[in-house]
């Protein structure tokens, strides 16, 4: 890959290996990883990107997997620079950075309710992209607009309706990168979400392996919606579900693992590679189908090429 602008502020690197930016630690390396030192450094190098080079933002890297071959792309990680949290009145700007549970919990202490962040894994930008929610609430329902630098370079402002968020997804068009976020949050008791929030996270660590190498929830629920946390919530099409009664608790493959604390987590038990997390979770996509006739889709992202080794083990 020639022709990368060098002439930057931030960090430029070469061939720079992936696994240890990703919460499951595994993948290979991007031709490069570019970590802006702010906006217009993320401008500048944009516009002067040839057009034809792929390009992958990426945050902290908690809702992927990264093949075991690398990435042909310039990966562009989001860092320092892009973590502000400024609340004015009702009003909260996020910069893409900045992690879901520090925003809830800032948010909290000046009263606006954005609790449903705080135990969801990985930082704004994520969470906006595939419109990240929990018991109940969704990104979609308290974002007022985004911002972010298209590919050429140019910073657009976009309203809710043109990104079409979605139940984990989005309409953010290939290669543009977020910079950030306002959200218009309800008001509350700081005391109170203080208390809601604590709730919370009792709940998610008695259910699910926050202790292990995971990447979050592994499919998207087949009800086409998160747990509301509510008692009268319905179990019977969710992603955890269907994987249980297939009898793929803890499943295994390699250093891979269905988490037997919670089905829906795929687990890196130490020593796994991509092929090893991927294998696995497509193993469990089609053993569901067999059993229920259900299709799971894949809420972690995957990204890159495999091995040649893989690839053609995969042939075979």
């Amino acid at each position: 890959m020639t022709d990368i602008p060098q002439n930057v502020r931030g960090s430029l690197t070469r061939d720079r290996l992936l696994s240890d930016l990703t919460w499951l630690r595994v993948g290979g390396p991007a031709d490069w990883l570019f970590q802006p030192a702010d906006l217009s450094d993320l401008q500048a190098f944009l516009s002067a990107l040839p057009s034809g080079t792929a390009v992958f933002p990426m945050g902290v890297g908690s809702n992927l997997i990264v093949r075991d071959g690398g990435l042909r792309a310039v990966v562009i990680r989001m860092g320092r620079g892009f973590n502000d949290i400024v609340i004015d009145g009702t009003r909260v700007t996020v910069g893409v950075a900045a992690l879901d549970a520090h925003v809830a919990k800032k948010a909290a202490v000046a009263g606006l309710d954005l609790t449903f962040l705080r135990t969801i894994p990985g930082a704004i930008g994520g969470a906006v992209r595939m419109n990240a929610g929990c018991y109940g609430s969704y990104v979609a329902d308290v974002l007022v607009s985004a911002q972010a630098v298209t590919r050429a370079g140019a910073l657009v402002t976009l309203a809710p309706e043109t990104l079409n968020l979605g139940y984990r997804s989005s309409d953010l068009p290939e290669g543009w990168v977020l910079v950030s976020a306002t959200f218009e949050a309800p008001t509350g008791d700081p005391a109170e979400l203080a208390e809601r929030m604590a709730a919370q996270i009792a709940r998610r660590d008695a259910s699910q392996p926050t202790k292990e190498r995971t990447a979050g929830s592994t499919f998207r629920n087949p009800a086409g919606f998160s747990s509301t946390g509510r008692a009268d919530d319905v179990h019977d099409l969710k992603a955890w579900k269907v994987i249980d009664d297939a009898g793929l608790r803890g499943a295994r493959r390699g250093g891979a693992q269905m988490s037997e604390m919670h089905p829906n987590f795929l687990v890196n038990t130490g020593g796994a590679s991509a092929s090893d997390l991927e294998g696995l979770g497509e193993e469990v996509r089609k053993k569901v189908f067999q059993h229920s006739g259900i299709e799971l889709h894949w809420e972690i992202m995957r990204i890159g090429e495999p091995t040649r080794e893989t690839a053609a083990d995969n042939d075979r």
